[in-house]
C-alpha cells in the first residue's frame, strides 16, 4: 500500500504535464501513487497522460469545478497518511517527497509540510517559502524575490502553497476538506489557518524543492486573479480570525483594502475588484454559518497565532507588484 497520494490538478495544461509527471517520476521516495484531475481539458491533455504516463490515474472531469473542488474530488478517494499536492506548472526535484515525508514523520504536531518553491527561470530566486498572513487579513509569498539561500532553514510558518506542499490525511478528516466556495485562489490560505486553529502547525521544508513556473493557469493581476484574489481573501478573514484578533486587525484590514482598491483602480482593475468585493459581501452569511462551525473548534491561543502573522509592509507590497 501507499503512503502518499499525490494529486495534480490541471486545466488545459498539457505544455505544462510532461515536466511535472517526469519530475515524479524521478522521485526517490517510492512508496506513492499519482492522481491527475483534469478540469475539463479540451486541449488533450487527459489522452496525453494516459499515452505518455500509463501509471497515472486520472480523474476526467466534465468542466471546471476550479482547484479546491477538483483536489476534494481526489482526496475523497484515497486513503493514505499523507496527501501531497502539486501544480501541473511545478517540477519537484528528486528528493522533494522523500523530504516532505521525513519532516512530517519527525514531527507528528505538523499537520502541513511547506516547499521550498524557486522560479523556474531562476532556482537562486524564491517563488515562496511558505506562506504568511498579515495582521492587515492578507496573504504574504514568504521570500518572494529573495535570494534562496536565505531560506535553508526549517522553520513553523503560517501556512503551505498548495502547489506543492504535503498534507496529514487525517487532518482532513479533523477540519474538513478545501472550501469550494473559493473555486481558486486562497483556499490554501482557509485550509492552514483552519488547520492552526485546530492545531495543526506547518513545517517549512528547505530541502524539498520544486521549481514553479507561475501563473500556468491563471495570470498575476489578471480579471480572474483580481476577482477571486480580492473576494476570497475577506471569506478567508470573515471564516477564521478569532473575534479579539479582529478587533486587533480590522483597521489595518480596512486600509489595505483601500490602498488594493486605488492600485487596481489605477490598473484598469478598479471593476474586478469592486465585483470582488460585492460578491464576498453576497455570501457573507454563508461564511459567518461557517466561522460558527470553525471558532467552535478553536484550541489554540489568540498568542499563539498573532506571533504567527506578519506585519504588513503595505508600500513595498503595492511596489512588489508594480515589478
Amino acid at each position: 500500500m501507499n503512503d502518499v497520494s499525490v494529486v495534480v490538478v490541471n486545466w488545459n495544461g498539457k505544455h505544462l504535464l510532461s515536466a511535472c509527471l517526469e519530475g515524479l517520476r524521478s522521485q526517490r521516495y517510492g512508496s506513492f501513487a499519482t492522481i491527475v484531475v483534469d478540469n475539463g481539458s479540451s486541449d488533450g491533455s487527459v489522452d496525453f497522460i494516459k499515452s505518455r504516463f500509463p501509471e497515472v490515474a486520472v480523474i476526467a472531469l466534465t468542466e471546471n469545478l476550479g482547484f479546491a473542488a477538483a483536489n476534494n474530488f481526489a482526496i475523497k478517494t484515497v486513503d493514505t497518511n499523507y496527501i501531497a499536492l502539486l501544480n501541473n506548472d511545478a517540477v519537484p526535484d528528486p528528493l522533494w517527497l522523500e523530504k516532505l515525508v521525513e519532516a512530517m514523520d519527525r514531527h507528528p504536531e505538523a499537520g502541513i509540510a511547506a516547499s521550498k518553491m524557486v522560479f523556474e527561470e531562476d532556482r537562486k530566486r524564491i517563488d515562496r517559502a511558505g506562506d504568511g498572513y498579515t495582521t492587515a487579513g492578507a496573504a504574504l509569498l514568504r521570500g518572494r524575490g529573495e535570494p534562496a539561500e536565505r531560506y535553508d532553514k526549517p522553520e513553523w510558518v503560517f501556512g503551505a502553497c498548495a502547489g506543492a506542499a504535503l498534507y496529514r490525511g487525517a487532518m482532513f478528516g479533523d477540519i474538513g476538506l478545501f472550501d469550494e466556495d473559493f473555486f481558486i485562489l486562497y483556499e490554501d490560505i482557509d485550509i492552514s489557518f483552519r488547520a492552526q486553529l485546530k492545531g495543526y502547525a506547518c513545517l517549512y521544508v528547505p530541502e524539498a524543492i520544486a521549481s514553479h513556473r507561475g501563473s500556468g493557469s491563471i495570470v498575476h493581476d489578471s480579471e480572474a486573479s483580481v476577482y477571486y484574489g480580492h473576494r476570497n481573501l475577506e471569506w478567508v478573514y470573515i471564516k477564521n480570525m478569532p473575534a479579539r484578533l479582529i478587533c486587533r486587525t480590522i483597521v489595518q484590514h480596512i486600509v489595505y483594502d483601500i490602498a488594493a482598491l486605488f492600485y487596481f483602480t489605477l490598473s484598469g482593475r478598479g471593476k474586478d475588484f469592486f465585483r470582488a468585493k460585492r460578491d464576498a459581501l453576497n455570501g457573507l452569511q454563508r461564511m459567518v454559518k461557517k466561522r460558527r462551525a470553525i471558532q467552535s473548534g478553536k484550541v489554540v491561543d489568540d498568542r499563539y497565532l498573532w506571533r504567527l502573522f506578519d506585519r504588513p509592509k503595505l508600500m513595498r507590497r503595492l511596489a512588489g507588484r508594480r515589478r
